[in-house]
């Protein structure tokens, strides 16, 4: 029997004033009492993760677990431990309780009694009305400091400014550096002059040997822009200026994934103004920079859509792992690593030696390739049961099963004759534990087994159906392959390629395959483990990652049976 134990703090305060350990001691010392061995007792902790999120590295590894039915108990101090919202708990323990999983908390343990039942609801309500009431306390009590200018919205002042060593969070005592003031002042009038730009004027910062915020020589043209859209330099202190929001998109489908949430602009109606700071640029003149970075924003290439690329903002560099751009000069167009910039672009001192990709080239190779795969659907097939180590034959599978409850027949049928010689005086009381119990481990052990192969067998189902969902797709679309037109082969890309890797001469396609026809609507890059999409908001949890899981595994299987190299020396220039 394996025994999982699972303790969680919400903060990292909280995680250094030794609260999970206590709570690892709590457990451990209930466990010494009972009849288990260190080998059966597994820990997940989760250090620092609020107990509102269900995104936790601990609870994840136990719930892949309990699937793989690894686990037979789970031990925790309290409900909350687990989760502070009700509807989170009664989610876990409904996937716990239907893997077979038994969950005991130490507090107050549990039965299926309607009296234990309705205390957990109450317990779980009463938690999750407590953490929203205190998150509420905290947003109303620093709204009302921000109204009064008792606080900074910001942890460090802007560039251009310092704070008071002796009040670093009052923003009324805020004074300028000089120094970098002048600097925010030349970076607005350089940006108004005639011709310039963000990129202009960050090589002119560079060539000038003026330091970044940070103390870096690259200035980058985003950090530029977000100094000369912050109202402060008029003279006004504004709060609640952004707000956070779930991300959407990938930030590089070839870097890890980092944070989930991201923030937009908040209305300037619902802005706080918090006090006045000392002005180094006119309303007048910040005016005239909006306007420009409003234009320059339209007139930017990424919106430019005078050249066609079939495979625009799917291409990548196998060498730096940073993006392509499609780039056309003259009658000559390519796909243009983004590591080959000027330094303001990439935060790198050396440029990338990547070659320039002939667009014609590899369009026409991607396309093809895609036309292959589609009109030979077996391929996905083969590759899907590798990915899963799906080489089991259900025939097998049926022996397996029709073994087990054999098995559990036999063992049930001598439980059943020991009772009955016991009860005739066979045999004493002592020996007939002493066999009962023999019989039990042997139970439990079968039990295991067959919860293992249960498990097997619905996953050998789910591959099957997604075989099955996968080739009915390939046949739809082959018809129209050859007559498709330009729109309908970038839709077409869209959709079934997530990444088109170049490394020098070789070219490594990473395919992504819907395996339902409501996926068939999602591109890839929005159902991302870290990012949820639109359509997906109705379903709960549960739904969801079955969802997600089942497009990033196909996504997986593909990307490492796919690769192809079939330009060579001298193809590219």
């Amino acid at each position: 029997m394996k025994i999982a134990l699972y303790a969680r703090v919400s903060s990292a305060q909280q995680a250094q004033t030794q609260t999970i350990e206590e709570q690892l001691y709590r457990l451990q010392t209930y466990c010494r009492n009972q009849p288990w061995s260190e080998q059966d007792l597994l820990t997940f902790l989760d250090n620092g993760y609020s107990g509102a999120s269900l995104k936790r590295p601990g609870l994840d590894r136990l719930r892949d677990a309990v699937a793989r039915a690894e686990i037979d108990q789970i031990l925790l101090t309290e409900p909350s431990r687990l989760a502070r919202n009700y509807v989170h708990q009664s989610l876990l323990l409904e996937e716990f309780q239907g893997m077979g999983c038994q969950v005991i908390f130490l507090d107050r343990p549990m039965s299926q009694d309607p009296h234990d039942q309705l205390l957990l609801q109450i317990r779980g309500a009463v938690a999750e009305y407590e953490r929203t009431l205190i998150a509420e306390r905290m947003r109303r009590g620093r709204q009302q400091k921000l109204r009064a200018g008792a606080m900074s919205p910001c942890a460090h002042p802007p560039y251009g400014y310092r704070s008071d060593p002796d009040h670093p969070r009052n923003p009324q005592k805020w004074r300028l550096e000089e120094t970098e003031a002048a600097h925010v002042a030349f970076l607005f009038d350089s940006y108004l002059q005639l011709g310039q730009s963000l990129s202009g004027v960050a090589k002119q910062l560079m060539h000038l040997g003026v330091k970044t915020p940070a103390g870096g020589k690259i200035w980058h043209p985003s950090s530029l822009r977000q100094l000369l859209i912050n109202p402060t330099y008029t003279g006004t202190l504004y709060a609640n200026r952004e707000h956070v929001t779930q991300a959407r998109r990938r930030r590089s489908p070839l870097q890890p994934v980092g944070q989930s949430e991201s923030s937009v602009p908040t209305s300037p109606t619902d802005w706080i103004v918090v006090c006045q700071v000392p002005m180094i640029v006119s309303q007048e003149r910040f005016e005239q920079v909006q306007a420009k970075l409003r234009e320059n924003a339209s007139l930017a290439g990424r919106n430019n859509t005078a050249h066609p690329y079939l495979l625009k903002s799917l291409v990548s560099c196998g060498l730096c792992r940073g993006a392509c751009v499609g780039v056309t000069r003259g009658t000559h167009a390519y796909y243009l690593c983004h590591g080959k910039w000027h330094p303001i672009h990439t935060h790198q001192e050396e440029r990338c030696r990547s070659r320039y990709i002939p667009v014609g080239q590899l369009d026409d190779l991607v396309w093809r390739d895609l036309c292959q795969l589609i009109s030979d659907p077996t391929h996905l097939a083969q590759a899907l049961q590798r990915a899963q180590a799906g080489d089991w034959l259900p025939q097998e599978m049926q022996a397996r099963q029709e073994q087990h409850h054999k098995a559990l027949a036999a063992l049930t049928a001598q439980m059943e004759r020991r009772t009955f010689a016991y009860l005739a005086g066979v045999f004493p009381m002592e020996e007939y534990r002493r066999r009962r119990q023999e019989l039990e481990q042997r139970l439990a052990a079968l039990d295991q087994q067959n919860r293992l192969l249960q498990a097997q067998i619905h996953q050998q189902m789910e591959i099957s159906g997604m075989c099955e969902a996968l080739t009915a797709f390939c046949q739809r679309i082959q018809a129209g392959l050859a007559e498709a037109t330009f729109e309908q082969k970038r839709q077409l890309v869209e959709l079934l390629i997530d990444r088109v890797i170049v490394t020098m001469n070789e070219v490594e396609i990473r395919y992504v395959i819907p395996t339902s026809p409501r996926s068939e609507r999602i591109r890839f890059c929005h159902l991302h483990t870290d990012y949820f999409h639109a359509d997906l908001i109705g379903l709960n949890m549960h739904q969801v990652q079955l969802l997600l899981f089942h497009q990033f595994l196909v996504h997986l299987l593909t990307m490492d049976s796919r690769s192809i190299a079939p330009v060579r020396d001298g193809s590219f220039i």
